[in-house]
């Protein structure tokens, strides 16, 4: 069984960052394809990005394309979402996901098997 745990998230102002980390329980990090997606109240929840097993390929929804940047570590079994100039509507519960042993790219959240439990993050204007 995979177990995601995030961290990370927070209160800060627009316009400034905040750097999002997902640790993986269970399972080597390279056979895990790895995504994050957020959720706002009252909202579905949507994806944000995700990156390969290997982390050599990486996909950006087009909100957050050129702020947002996602890594993995997979020594250490993470992957990280740094998040630069903030905007309110980035408030959300932020998910780390991950899929078994796919290398195919997906933002449906139904495609992702392994889910952590999400963390704040807040961006006040």
């Amino acid at each position: 069984q995979v177990q995601l745990v995030e961290s990370g998230g927070g209160l800060v102002q627009a316009g400034g960052s905040l750097r999002l980390s997902c640790a993986a329980f269970g399972r080597t990090g390279t056979t895990l394809f790895m995504g994050w997606f957020r959720q706002a109240p009252g909202t579905e929840r949507e994806f944000v990005a995700a990156i390969s097993r290997g982390g050599t390929a990486t996909y950006y929804a087009e909100s957050v394309k050129g702020r947002f940047t996602i890594s993995r570590d997979n020594a250490k079994n993470t992957v990280d979402l740094q998040m630069n100039t903030l905007k309110p509507e980035d408030t959300a519960v932020y998910y780390c996901a991950a899929r078994d042993y796919s290398n195919s790219v997906s933002t449906s959240a139904g495609a992702y098997k392994y889910w952590g439990q999400g963390t704040q993050v807040t961006v006040s204007s």
